[in-house]
């Protein structure tokens, strides 16, 4: 375990390297202007070089790369250009409504995704199946700020059952939870249902329904434990996926998360946040498919890690 662990940190280590290398490479040559944007399209020419000279714009890429890379393992994120903050204090300040957001959603998804694959696998090639994946397939392909709209209408404005946006309460945690749960749970039900018709053909479980044992027994606790496992790989995606923040969502629905931070910092150019977030992002990715290795293991002791 031990030697697994070291060798999927460097591994880890060496991917995080990569996706920065690769990210600061197009944000330098991304046509944009960052110093213009924060000296204003009134500013003089010098004024603007003042700023570049000040920022380390005016510098190769290699040594930019580099001075930024010797802060980061320092764990200095650099400063927003335009915010004038600390870009770990920015997305330490939108943390907690990531998270929330992830874990309501993360939540969703598996009740619906799991709850269908399941019923679909049961009742293969009859009427409920093909409704159940006809309905997954519509999930996936719905535009994000379709659904999101339509629940707000619906829930918020028309029956009044929810805020219309926000973020503080439970309450304002359903729409934008059950959107992404919704969004989400075609592909874990399309996944369950897979796995689960494999394991339902398999010899253990034909012996446990000859020893006269429940359907609901034989599904819950032999069936599924075994077909769960690929949906745990897909939660370790799903985790870097949130992390990074769900834009659209978040700004239908006024959450204050980082996707929103990271939007922002998009349209005026502001380097340092947009480093910070896909930093974070391709981090929780490593991290969420890390732990769905390890957790692999306690569900199914043939797994060995190696």
């Amino acid at each position: 375990m031990a030697a697994y662990l070291i060798r999927r940190l460097i591994q880890s280590a060496l991917i995080l390297l990569g996706v920065s290398f690769i990210t600061f490479f197009l944000l330098f040559v991304l046509p944009a202007d960052p110093v213009r944007q924060i000296a204003g399209r009134s500013a003089t020419a010098e004024t603007v070089e003042n700023i570049r000279q000040q920022l380390g714009l005016d510098k190769p890429f290699i040594v930019q790369y580099g001075r930024y890379l010797g802060a980061l393992l320092q764990g200095d994120m650099g400063r927003s250009y335009l915010q004038k903050t600390e870009v770990a204090d920015l997305i330490l300040s939108r943390l907690p409504a990531t998270l929330l957001l992830m874990l309501g959603a993360i939540a969703c998804e598996l009740v619906l995704g799991l709850t269908m694959g399941i019923i679909a696998a049961l009742w293969r090639g009859r009427a409920l199946d093909q409704t159940l994946m006809v309905t997954s397939f519509v999930t996936v392909s719905a535009p994000q700020f379709v659904v999101s709209l339509l629940l707000l209408y619906v829930f918020a404005v028309k029956l009044g059952w929810f805020p219309i946006g926000g973020y503080g309460t439970f309450a304002h945690l359903v729409l934008p939870a059950v959107t992404l749960g919704i969004l989400g749970s075609g592909w874990y039900s399309r996944m369950m249902r897979s796995s689960m018709i494999d394991v339902l053909r398999a010899d253990y479980i034909r012996t446990a329904r000859a020893k006269g044992l429940t359907r609901a027994r034989i599904v819950l606790r032999h069936a599924l434990p075994n077909a769960i496992l690929p949906v745990i790989a897909m939660i370790g995606i799903d985790i870097g996926i949130f992390m990074g923040g769900i834009v659209v969502v978040e700004s239908v629905f006024g959450w204050p998360g980082i996707g929103q931070l990271a939007w922002q910092a998009i349209q005026r150019v502001d380097i340092p946040i947009i480093m910070g977030v896909t930093l974070v992002s391709a981090f929780a990715i490593v991290l969420g498919n890390l732990l769905a290795d390890l957790i692999a293991p306690l569900i199914d002791p043939r797994i060995r890690l190696r």
